[in-house]
């Protein structure tokens, strides 16, 4: 039931960002005089409506995203209301670029402004969950490896490379550890924390048995493993430095135990911002590298290892949404907040790529247009008008078509083979 519960926050979540950005769009457009006829949240038949002035607002039957309709944004196109507009010099193409540019960029802008709204709240009431340090963490596993990487071969995600054929079997898996198993003692040293358990490791001698004890569903266990001799930084070793040394190996992961840590209102205000200007930068390289993930995606697709980088849909995303609320409760709430934040920011940006139908293309027409009637008038030519939009529509279709292929199997692959947080 929470994890339904999740889902469904999270879409009605993802659902109402949409709608606040043509909300954006209308408020700006209301603000620089431009007429706007209707406002709604959904599409297909009217469910209930009012009018306000000039402006019908409300409801259609299917909720999936929103829209506003502002007089004169396709010239050429008549409208009911159009001549009237225009002889009050009210349309869309009538006002200035800035503003027209400023309309456009308005429903990109509310994304960022909800993503910073939502991190408040992470940052002030719920805490931003942040890994204990090793000491202070019990050595309980969290999840065995297959193999054990001898070199130290980082893939550009920054974590070891995958196992093949020719690496050795991970002890622990030999061993039979399973998650949440509590290790004891290694070597007769009792282990208080990982921390003392990744120092006790490296003391071994890689290639000679050690007797490892355990606890399993509250049963003492023994069992005898070989560690396997790696390459790996020190355990001081600073971030980022590629030094590595001889490391005995056991070939798990520790269950990381978190803290919710809070700050105060004004630290979270700008650490609001400064995280929206973080995930800002990631979100740029994540829509430079979508055309690098199709082929991962499509190995996904057919059963291959979900790479976690991988781009999501709305549907994983909700899944994730729920795993937080069924995994995590109110604890996770920060968590939550943070990947709708993201979401968000990600939004804005694709929004704003120069492509048609989305707004940047409306944009980078509107500047196009601008710089053409620029250079006629240097000329002394003619204005030579707005662009002829029926010549946009085969590039629109095709951009259509390659956003909802891409579209398409993101959905498919996250019903099929989602990401997972745990």
């Amino acid at each position: 039931m929470s994890y339904t519960i999740g889902v469904v926050l999270f879409a009605l979540g993802l659902l109402l960002s949409v709608v606040l950005h043509e909300a954006g769009h209308m408020l700006a457009a209301k603000a620089f005089g431009m007429r706007v006829t209707r406002f709604f949240a959904g599409f297909g038949p009217t469910v209930w409506s009012f009018r306000k002035g000039e402006t019908e607002y409300g409801f259609k039957a299917v909720p999936l995203g929103g829209f506003v309709n502002i007089i004169g944004m396709a010239p050429g196109v008549e409208e009911p209301e159009g001549e009237e507009t225009e002889r009050q010099g009210r349309a869309f193409w009538q006002k200035p670029l800035w503003q027209r540019t400023l309309v456009l960029s308005a429903g990109s802008l509310v994304h960022l402004m909800i993503a910073v709204i939502l991190l408040v709240p992470a940052f002030w009431l719920f805490g931003i969950p942040t890994p204990k340090a090793l000491n202070e963490t019990p050595a309980v596993v969290g999840s065995v490896a297959e193999c054990v990487v001898p070199k130290y071969e980082l893939t550009d995600q920054g974590g070891l490379r995958a196992c093949t054929t020719a690496d050795p079997v991970s002890p622990a898996k030999q061993a039979g550890l399973q998650r949440d198993d509590r290790i004891v003692s290694l070597g007769g040293t009792e282990i208080p924390s990982y921390a003392a358990f990744q120092k006790a490791i490296r003391e071994q001698n890689a290639g000679e048995p050690v007797e490892l004890v355990y606890t399993r569903d509250g049963q003492t266990r023994t069992a005898q493993i070989t560690l396997v001799n790696t390459e790996r930084p020190p355990l001081d070793a600073p971030a980022g430095d590629t030094t590595t040394v001889a490391t005995p190996t056991i070939g798990i992961t520790n269950l990381t135990e978190t803290t919710n840590v809070h700050y105060g209102f004004v630290e979270s205000v700008g650490k609001s911002f400064t995280s929206t200007g973080d995930t800002i930068v990631a979100g740029y390289e994540a829509i430079a590298r979508l055309p690098s993930k199709i082929s991962s995606l499509w190995s996904a697709l057919w059963g291959a290892e979900r790479s976690q980088d991988d781009p999501i849909s709305v549907v994983g995303a909700s899944r994730i949404g729920g795993e937080i609320v069924e995994t995590s409760g109110i604890d996770g709430a920060a968590t939550f907040l943070a990947i709708l934040a993201g979401l968000n920011v990600f939004l804005g940006l694709f929004n704003m790529l120069p492509l048609p139908p989305l707004d940047g293309g409306h944009i980078a027409v509107a500047w196009y247009e601008a710089a053409r009637r620029k250079l006629a008038l240097r000329r002394r030519r003619p204005d030579p008008g707005p662009v002829d939009r029926e010549k946009l529509i085969p590039v629109t279709l095709v951009i259509i078509a390659i956003f909802g292929a891409f579209t398409l199997l993101t959905v498919s692959v996250d019903v099929v083979n989602p990401i997972r947080l745990n």
